[in-house]
């Protein structure tokens, strides 16, 4: 564990340069605050450290890093959040909150795919279980720390599986769709490693 720093806070604003597309400037400092202090938490010291892939050893992309995944998402929501609004005047988007939300739906992953967190959990999985706590959940635990609204904190929490037990908000699930459809679009598209993908992706996407 290492301090949150001036030049921590640095670094993920420009490996997350979306997030100059939130507008509120104090929700934008905070999207910041989660993920330093989620990587000052880890044994990571970059988001870029973080392998490319979905969970542990699945859906780990050919090339290049986490923050492909987590920009992707957020740009993919951003697109899906206008033209619906476009499309739809009526239907009350908050962009600030599908922005911050697709920057931080995966803010818990620097807790589930800790090399140090994986081996004491792989060496004794029924202590505190394997994972201990998944990435939605830690990031839900992230984000209220920082002091992220609740809006946020949902998106991390309920972008995955954890969310098919509650009912999503509108961002939310545009945050979800974008998350499926990266992985979705990444697998025709030959970016992910055959023998990592999941067996969900396996099967045709029906709604």
């Amino acid at each position: 564990m290492t301090e949150v720093t001036d030049a921590l806070r640095r670094q993920i604003a420009h490996e997350l340069p979306e997030v100059e597309e939130i507008a509120d400037a104090a929700l934008r400092a905070k999207v910041v605050e989660a993920w330093a202090l989620a990587i000052a938490r880890s044994s990571f010291r970059s988001i870029r450290d973080i392998p490319p892939a979905g969970n542990p050893g699945s859906m780990v992309l050919v090339r290049g890093d986490q923050t492909d995944h987590i920009r992707g998402v957020t740009r993919l929501a951003m697109r899906m959040a206008e033209e619906m609004a476009a499309l739809n005047p009526a239907m009350r988007i908050q962009r600030d909150i599908v922005v911050a939300g697709g920057l931080c739906h995966d803010v818990g992953k620097p807790w589930e795919f800790d090399p140090e967190n994986r081996r004491r959990w792989e060496t004794a999985p029924r202590a505190a279980g394997l994972p201990s706590i998944r990435h939605p959940a830690y990031g839900v635990h992230i984000c209220l720390t920082v002091g992220l609204p609740e809006e946020v904190a949902h998106i991390a929490g309920a972008h995955s599986g954890e969310g098919e037990l509650v009912v999503r908000s509108l961002e939310g699930t545009i945050v979800h769709l974008a998350d499926i459809g990266y992985w979705t679009m990444a697998l025709a598209g030959g970016l992910i490693r055959p023998e990592t993908v999941s067996a969900k992706y396996r099967r045709p996407i029906t709604l």
